[in-house]
């Protein structure tokens, strides 16, 4: 048996007993792939892991930086107070259309909003919003502007909130000096980030599932 098959089956085994699909994200799966999504979604483990932090968190506002097909959004949403907001960014028209579709099949539609468009300009339009501090991030959008996006959702919470970045070990290549891919560069730069920032204590993990083997990074942000 292969290392990636063995990583397949303890995934099956474990999402089995412990991240049991549900029809509504099957659903969401299918008809993201259905309308041509890169298959880039969390996986389930990952997703149930973000519903848990965000309950943990008593997470009442909630940001996701890249939306894809609403999957992580759903898991992410599941958790909020009945008045609870989520907004999520999303560059893709095409993607924001499928998302809002799941999202509503969901019942979650008035919980969260999709804000269209470079996320970059969704994040100033936010702080010029003055909006009320997140309680969580979750970043998963394009792997360059990583940085930014932290700095950004330094911006947007307060002391106690949590930061996620996801796809940060990207096989291992963040480790290698060598890789001046845009996405290795922009995910190490992130991760020099919080690991530097007097504001945040965090942490990364490497991951191995159906996925592949990446990682993730958790911050909380400090005073």
């Amino acid at each position: 048996m292969s290392e990636s098959q063995l990583w397949n089956d303890v995934d099956d085994y474990l999402i089995g007993h412990l991240s049991p699909q549900d029809e509504v994200l099957e659903a969401a799966l299918r008809d993201s792939d259905s309308a041509g999504l890169p298959q880039i979604a969390v996986s389930a483990a990952a997703g149930k892991l973000l519903h848990l932090l965000a309950r943990i968190q008593g997470a009442a506002r909630i940001l996701e930086i890249g939306t894809l097909g609403g999957y992580s959004t759903i898991l992410l949403a599941r958790a909020l107070p009945a008045d609870g907001r989520l907004i999520t960014l999303e560059y893709s028209p095409k993607h924001a259309e499928v998302a809002g579709r799941n999202i509503a099949r969901a019942g979650l539609d008035k919980l969260v909003e999709i804000r269209v468009g470079t996320a970059l300009d969704s994040l100033a339009a936010l702080a010029d919003e003055n909006a009320a501090p997140f309680d969580l991030v979750f970043i998963d959008a394009d792997k360059a502007n990583n940085p930014n996006y932290v700095e950004w959702a330094l911006k947007l919470t307060r002391p106690g909130s949590l930061i996620i970045v996801d796809n940060v070990v990207r096989g291992g290549r963040v480790a290698d000096p060598a890789n001046t891919d845009p996405d290795v560069l922009g995910t190490r730069a992130a991760i020099e980030l919080i690991g530097s920032h007097p504001r945040l204590s965090g942490t990364a993990i490497q991951t191995v599932g159906e996925k592949g083997y990446d990682g993730f990074a958790l911050a909380r942000v400090i005073d």
